[in-house]
Order: C-alpha cells, then structure tokens, then sequence
C-alpha cells in the first residue's frame, strides 16, 4: 500500500472541494451527477465544478456508470469512462497499464461502496487485486447478479449496515490495499456487518406490503413505505425483495421513488423516464414525478397514491 496517497469520499450528488484534495488527484467509481428531470444544471454544479477545481491537478476519472456527458471527454485521456454493460463493476478498469500511466497521485477520491473502495485499494496495490476474486466481487455486488464470495458478502454485509461511515471506509480500504494481512482489522468491519441485521429485519417486514401491478412488458412490485418504516432499512434489498415478486420493483419513501430492475433485464429507466444519466436499471426521483413512472412503465392498475 502507497502510504503517502490521501482518501477522500464522494458520491454523485455530493463531492469535496478541489482545494480539500492534496496532489495529484484520481476519482473512481462516481458517477456524473445528472438531473431527473434532464438537462445539466446538477453535472454543472457538482461534477464539472469539480473537474473545472482540479484542472491539471486531475489525473484521471474512471467510472462505469451510463451518462450522456461522457462523449464530451472521450478524447481526453484523464477520463476512462465506460457503461455499465461494458464493465458491471469499477475494480475490472483499475489495471496495472492504467496505474502505471497516470503516475504518482496524492489523492483517491471514491465512492463509498464496495466497489469504489476495491476499486482505490486495487490502485494503491498498482493495478492488482487485494485477493483473489475480489473484482468478481465487485461484480456480483454491483449488480446484484450472482453471489459474491464470503470475503466480499463480509464487506458488503458492514456498509450496508454503516453506509456513511467514512471512519469503515479507511478501514476497509487499508484491509484491502494491505491484501487482507492484518486480521485485526477485521473486528471493527464484522461490528459495522452486525448492525445491519436490524436493518436486514425490517426490508424484510416491509416487502410484505408489496402489491403486484401489471405494466407492459413487465410486471411492477409496488410499496409504499412513508408511514409503515419504523425504522433505518435496507433499500437495495427492500429492491431486490420485490424483484422476486416482478421484473421492476418501485419503493416510495417520503418524497423520493426508487425503481430497480434486474441488471440484464434490459428496461432502461434513463431512456423511459428522460434521465441524462445513472444506472439504466436503478434511478430515483421525486414523488411528484410517480404519475410519470406509472405512465412510462404502462402500468394498468396505478394505486390511489399515484
């Protein structure tokens, strides 16, 4: 492990400030920020602020997630980008060649999931994974296809009962960038995997309440949350509890829609709801804009909360 590079976390929709990031700086795993309603104005003020801040100081931008603004920086080297059918997951992009031609960074700047954090510890090992199958892993988790290894299942398992926690987010990827060697480290990540049981438990109470609608060409599991979660749950599995049930699955909450489908399934919530970027099988938008997912899904028997 390079002990000389910093870490910073990020997400699409939420970055650092340029002036917060040391050296030369790599950004893996996030995505463009793009707007639900299309347009730019989000890419504008997240992402391009960012890469405008960095300017020469960026090194190189590796991401897999589908955006339209990616044609705009094919022809610059810094960007490596691709879709998610091209590479399901990011580790499989952070190659030996790759790290060598970016040279010395100061700053990794990932995502906070399994697949950011493997992704910038496979960097600071120059390209090689932290264990056998971890880009595999990386995968299966990714997109949900699969199962991923019992190492892999035991990091998934601590962010997703901690999905914030930047303090797991070190730990995790100095475990990895060390080749798992110091099993020490493994205590604080089996904690962070224990809290999640709750939140396991109560996804589960909530797909009970799922209803069975007909769209066209595929079914919807519907669920409207707001006022039966009692507590913190798991979305991605709430998700997935109703793909079991149908190919799409759509979970109210508040005021945000969450809709998921099989990753080879191929519905592309982007191109059917006018989105300009994401993952073509998982999105959210507002609750203003559910009437609007009823009619693009074609759903024939729309519930009263519609």
């Amino acid at each position: 492990m390079n002990n000389d590079v910093a870490l910073a976390f990020g997400t699409p929709r939420k970055l650092p400030r340029a002036s917060e990031l040391r050296g030369r700086v790599v950004v893996l795993d996030i995505a463009f920020a793009y707007d639900t309603g299309g347009g730019t104005e989000k890419f504008d003020k997240i992402t391009r602020r960012l890469i405008d801040g960095l300017g020469p100081r960026l090194a190189a931008w590796v991401d897999h997630h589908d955006h339209e603004l990616h044609a705009k920086y094919r022809d610059d080297p810094r960007f490596v980008l691709a879709t998610k059918a091209e590479h399901p997951a990011c580790p499989e992009m952070v190659t030996p060649e790759l790290v060598e031609r970016i040279g010395p960074i100061g700053t990794i700047c990932c995502h906070g999931d399994f697949d950011g954090l493997c992704a910038a510890a496979k960097w600071l090992r120059g390209g090689i994974e932290p264990y056998a199958g971890a880009d595999a892993d990386a995968r299966a988790i990714d997109t949900r296809i699969g199962v991923p290894g019992p190492i892999g299942e035991r990091f998934d398992r601590a962010l997703r009962g901690r999905p914030t926690d930047e303090g797991l987010f070190g730990i995790i990827v100095r475990h990895l960038s060390r080749g798992l060697s110091d099993a020490g480290l493994w205590a604080p990540i089996d904690a962070a995997a224990a809290a999640y049981v709750a939140q396991e438990d109560e996804a589960r109470r909530l797909a009970r309440d799922y209803v069975r609608l007909t769209g066209v060409p595929h079914g919807v599991a519907f669920v409207d949350v707001t006022r039966s979660r009692k507590r913190a749950y798991d979305k991605t599995l709430l998700l997935l509890l109703g793909q079991e049930r149908e190919t799409i699955s759509v979970v109210v909450d508040g005021d945000t829609v969450a809709l998921a489908a099989p990753f080879d399934s191929g519905v592309d919530f982007l191109a059917l709801l006018g989105l300009s970027g994401g993952m073509p099988t998982r999105v959210s938008v507002p609750r203003a804009r559910l009437g609007d997912v009823f009619r693009a899904l074609r759903v024939v028997d729309p519930p009263d909360s519609a």
